[in-house]
């Protein structure tokens, strides 16, 4: 790949720092663990960004370098600043960022204002759950087994309050029952966005290699297009413009 793809993984990074099973599972922080998983890839670069870094760790020289942007957040979803939020959001439509909401980022404000949702769904104690790859020759897919087996993750159920997705790569089920569409695909302006599901804080989720490979698959998916395929000049044009055009949607 000529141009490497320029990756923030955003972490709240408060339960680390507070809640000792947390902590012990992810000393580092969730960002690291993720950050260190994706070492061994030669086309990313990648940044770590924190909640209480400064300008939240997103300061237009980061976010403006940020092909794709990884979030996971849980307690702090409301202090993200709406200025951030909508510098996000701007970017997923009129500059091709990709966006990778984790976990509880489904109730992330980037989240809700890029897809015009809520994000709400049902959810429960932890346990078994068996993620199944339901659209194998999808490129996010690509390497997974038919399903990923994690011994312990937060339940999370259906409905789930989210514009119906693109393309959906990954259905949960869980010991208890439940279903859950945890793999989707959104295209949004110029921007691609894929949520994942596995993550909770106190589960060993991003240990895992099949969850791990997914990762690695979804932030390759979302990358913008341009980086791989040459953007007609034409459509570089529009891509520049397109904020002033429209600067209440873009």
């Amino acid at each position: 790949m000529a141009n490497k793809i320029n990756v923030t993984i955003w972490n709240e990074f408060t339960h680390e720092k507070s809640n000792a099973a947390a902590k012990a599972i992810y000393p580092k922080g969730i960002h690291a663990c993720i950050r260190d998983f994706l070492a061994d890839d030669p086309d990313l670069n990648i940044t770590l960004a924190a909640l209480d870094d400064p300008d939240q760790g997103l300061p237009d020289e980061v976010l403006n370098n940020t092909d794709v942007l990884l979030w996971w957040g849980h307690m702090r979803h409301g202090d993200v600043d709406d200025s951030l939020v909508a510098r996000i959001r701007q970017r997923v439509y009129a500059r091709g960022m990709g966006f990778m909401p984790l976990h509880s980022a489904h109730h992330s404000k980037p989240f809700r204002s890029i897809l015009g949702t809520n994000g709400d769904h049902s959810w429960g104690d932890c346990q078994k759950t068996i993620v199944w790859n339901i659209f194998p020759s999808h490129p996010i897919a690509a390497g997974v087994p038919d399903y990923i087996i994690l011994e312990d993750e937060e339940m999370y159920g259906e409905p789930f309050f989210i514009p119906p997705p693109d393309e959906l790569v990954f259905v949960n089920w869980y010991e208890f029952g439940n279903i859950y569409r945890s793999g989707c695909c959104w295209h949004r302006g110029l921007g691609k966005i894929f949520f994942f599901q596995p993550g909770h804080e106190t589960c060993r989720a991003f240990h895992n290699p099949g969850v791990q490979r997914v990762i690695r698959n979804g932030i390759h998916w979302c990358a913008p297009t341009e980086l791989g395929t040459p953007v007609p000049a034409s459509c570089r044009h529009i891509r520049e413009h397109i904020s002033e055009i429209a600067p209440d949607k873009y």
